[in-house]
């Protein structure tokens, strides 16, 4: 019997309808457009403005769109993991209420939390479920609603962020295509730096911490930024040594869309044609756990079966890595 792998066989996504602009933006902090894009490489992002929901509502609209788009029965799905650092509120898994919405009856379920590499370490969770050979359907949804835990006072921070989701459907392949090899990687040092304050365990939710204004999330960005880069370019150098790719045979590198010069100094770092290089952070903005499987939805077109792909993120904690994955289908 011929190894198992777990091949990525359908892919969806959903984002809010409300545009937030680089010229709204203007309007509500000190900054401006050319700093903006110049800055970060986004130009707006999507929020989800309707009372009352949450990321589990993104996440439902992505998972319905892949169900949709690869002709799924949700019934056969076996286990549903919601990648999110925006849960809909603590202590009831989204992931469970997110099952049940969509009709997946048989699945059991559970939240993944890692900041932006939240759905990078999901994939490898689903890997090595799927390679166990116990489950044979593992949806893996990344969503966040930022803008719920976003100060859009602080231009360090609003400008950056938007709300999103996407979803991948893992299942067992036969062919040597599917998930190759990972390199995940975390160090606590990046505690202090990228944070929400209150509202956990060690300072829970009080009149005092609401007055000042501590939960919303601090990022101190010169320290994240050069952490990012230099983590971010290691991995996925190390994981192109670790299986003997060359720059010619990575076809497609689908990095964390937080700033689009990290991406840049990572391409760089793998001597990528910027013809490989994914990018729509202009258009959704760091959407965290989403920013990877949204750029499978939107380019999986392009994708043909057998070619090489390279994930790479990096998110507060610090937590990061790359993982290498063959393309199992074409469009």
């Amino acid at each position: 019997m011929n190894k198992i792998t777990a091949a990525i066989t359908a892919v969806g996504s959903y984002v809010p309808d409300f545009v937030l602009s680089n010229k709204v933006l203007e309007g509500m902090v000190e900054t401006n457009d050319e700093w903006i894009t110049t800055r970060t490489g986004i130009k707006e992002r999507r929020m989800l403005k309707e009372k009352g929901k949450g990321t589990s509502f993104l996440a439902i609209k992505a998972a319905q769109n892949l169900i949709e788009r690869g002709n799924i029965d949700p019934a056969e799905i076996d286990l549903v993991i919601v990648a999110t650092t925006t849960p809909d509120m603590l202590v009831a898994a989204t992931s469970v209420y997110v099952a049940t919405q969509i009709g997946a009856v048989n699945a059991f379920a559970y939240d993944l939390q890692a900041a932006c590499s939240s759905f990078l370490f999901g994939m490898s969770t689903a890997s090595a479920y799927i390679e166990s050979g116990k489950y044979k359907k593992i949806l893996l949804i990344g969503a966040d609603k930022m803008s719920s835990i976003i100060d859009y006072t602080d231009r360090a921070t609003c400008i950056i962020f938007g709300d999103g989701a996407g979803a991948a459907l893992f299942e067992p392949n036969f062919e040597g295509l599917g998930i190759q090899d990972e390199y995940l990687r975390s160090d606590g040092i990046g505690r202090e730096y990228l944070k929400i304050d209150a509202g956990g365990s060690i300072l829970p939710a009080s009149k005092e911490t609401v007055e000042n204004r501590q939960h919303f999330v601090f990022q101190d960005g010169k320290t994240v930024f050069k952490y990012a880069v230099s983590g971010m370019a290691d991995v996925s150098q190390k994981i192109m040594e670790r299986n003997n790719l060359t720059n010619n045979e990575v076809d497609w590198l689908i990095s964390h869309q937080a700033n689009k010069r990290i991406i840049d100094a990572t391409a760089s770092r793998m001597d990528l044609d910027e013809n490989k290089v994914l990018v729509n952070i202009e258009k959704y903005g760091n959407t965290t756990s989403a920013t990877l499987p949204l750029l499978l939805s939107d380019f999986e077109s392009k994708f043909k079966k057998g070619d090489n792909l390279i994930f790479a993120a990096f998110g507060g904690g610090f937590t990061w890595g790359a993982i290498y994955l063959k393309w199992a289908y074409s469009k």
